[in-house]
């Protein structure tokens, strides 16, 4: 299914994310150069790319289509990834607040960084294994074909009127950024 291909290779960017965030917590526990502003730009990332663009598609799109297709929302697959979107939120909250009391001169804070990063990263590396290989292959059994040509032109929408144009670039360009000042 095409949109399903969408969310998958969405996922892939985030896990370039994921992989230069659990470096930037294991320089950042050894006192390695990484500044506070690592982690808010990363968390600016978790917030537009990964909840704004991403989590919109699945939470305003897939998931309601599951539903319609006979898939639970309570006490099934997409509860559990809602929940888990939920916590991924929270998590990303955490650390752009330590960053924010890092970078006002709290070196206390750079605990709640490190935690509340390695937390998100392996809440996200299980998240996404469910939806690749549990959630969206279910989506492909139980959604109709003629459905699945219409969610991928929804997620279009998504991106065009409420993400809005060039910002999905945009964060791509970010993430270019956040692995360029992990090199070496």
């Amino acid at each position: 299914m095409e949109a399903t291909k969408i969310l998958i290779d969405e996922h892939r960017v985030i896990e370039r994310v994921l992989a230069v965030l659990e470096k930037a917590a294991d320089r950042l526990e050894v006192d390695q150069g990484v500044q506070a502003d690592y982690f808010l730009n990363a968390a600016e990332f978790i917030k537009g790319f990964a909840d704004g663009c991403h989590h919109r598609k699945e939470e305003g799109v897939l998931f309601p289509a599951m539903e319609a297709a006979g898939i639970p929302r309570q006490g099934g697959p997409i509860g559990v990834m809602l929940a888990e979107h939920e916590e991924g939120r929270r998590l990303t909250r955490l650390m752009r607040a330590a960053a924010e009391k890092l970078a006002a001169g709290e070196p206390a804070a750079k605990a709640e960084v490190i935690t509340n990063a390695r937390a998100y990263t392996r809440l996200l590396h299980q998240h996404i294994a469910k939806e690749d290989q549990v959630l969206f292959p279910m989506a492909e059994r139980v959604i109709q074909l003629s459905a699945q040509d219409k969610l991928a032109e929804d997620f279009e929408r998504v991106e065009r009127e409420e993400t809005g144009e060039g910002v999905h670039e945009k964060y791509l360009a970010l993430v270019d950024r956040l692995e360029l000042q992990m090199q070496g």
